[in-house]
């Protein structure tokens, strides 16, 4: 049971990663019904951005809040230059530009950086501590505290603030929103922003565990999907939910189930994909569009 409990919550710190990268894929989805494929991308660019901070001599808990704020202006600058010119483009045409956009941060990113993995330090150390006779990491309870700090941060601010309405209405109703005196692309442009500052948190929380460098996250976007999937692409809360169940399902696997190991793991993933595509293809937070005749 000691062990069970210990990968469980392991699975939990993961899934806050993996939940930060889903949320920001629901984010824009729900902003343009597009699936932003180079979400993982933007999340590694921000991820080397911290660390050329903190290589700089600039404290971590500096650094962090500053990559955010960086990932969040980066958001809002791909949205104006990339996007908006072709936001009104058949939905096939945004998906191949979300595809190059990725292929492009990750040239970058190897152009400046290399593709030799680096180390990147964690304010938490490795060491652990017995919670109720469960010896738990300090990293694993770090991770999950930030994650979640950063999920009702925004939680809240899609909820109980002017901002978040007002970016809920855009998305939803922006002909309605037009006629309210709402400025609609500007508002897809922080969602964007917001987007790029959570998927940042994913990838600044996973580098310390799989090493930087520029692919370090196409695998882990893959278990966002499954989350976003899982969850319902258009549910912010079920991408919390499915993140945490894609991260704690694939650890107990992992552990577990001899055949998985750590080669597998990603076939738990797109398994978890066609699973939910084919029994439940709204997700369990998703609503079933209602067509009229």
């Amino acid at each position: 049971m000691q062990e069970f409990l210990q990968q469980l919550v392991g699975g939990l710190a993961i899934g806050g990663i993996f939940a930060s990268l889903a949320l920001a894929l629901v984010l824009i989805y729900n902003a343009m019904g597009l699936v932003n494929f180079a979400q993982g991308e933007m999340a590694m660019l921000a991820t080397f951005v911290a660390y050329a901070l903190v290589s700089q001599g600039m404290s971590y808990w500096i650094a962090f809040p500053v990559t955010l704020v960086l990932a969040f202006a980066g958001g809002i600058g791909v949205q104006r230059l990339v996007i908006k010119p072709v936001e009104r483009a058949p939905i096939l045409t945004l998906v191949i530009i979300t595809l190059g956009l990725a292929t492009l941060v990750n040239g970058l990113a190897g152009f400046i950086w290399g593709y030799v993995p680096r180390s990147f330090p964690s304010p938490f150390s490795s060491e652990s501590v017995d919670l109720v006779g469960v010896f738990v990491s300090y990293r694993d309870l770090g991770v999950i505290a930030v994650s979640g700090i950063v999920l009702l941060a925004v939680y809240l601010l899609l909820q109980r603030t002017t901002v978040g309405l007002t970016l809920r209405a855009a998305a939803h109703h922006p002909e309605a929103s037009r006629l309210l005196g709402v400025h609609v692309s500007w508002m897809l442009a922080l969602g964007w922003g917001l987007a790029s500052a959570v998927g940042a948190v994913s990838g600044i929380m996973v580098a310390p565990i799989l090493l930087l460098e520029p692919n370090m996250m196409q695998s882990i976007i893959i278990y966002a999907f499954a989350a976003a999937v899982l969850g319902g692409i258009e549910s912010p809360p079920g991408a919390v939910v499915g993140g945490l169940i894609v991260g704690v399902t694939i650890n107990l696997a992992g552990a577990y189930l001899p055949f998985v190991g750590g080669d597998l793991q990603l076939a738990v993933g797109l398994a978890i994909i066609i699973g939910v595509l084919i029994l439940k293809p709204n997700g369990l937070f998703g609503r079933a569009a209602v067509r009229r005749v």
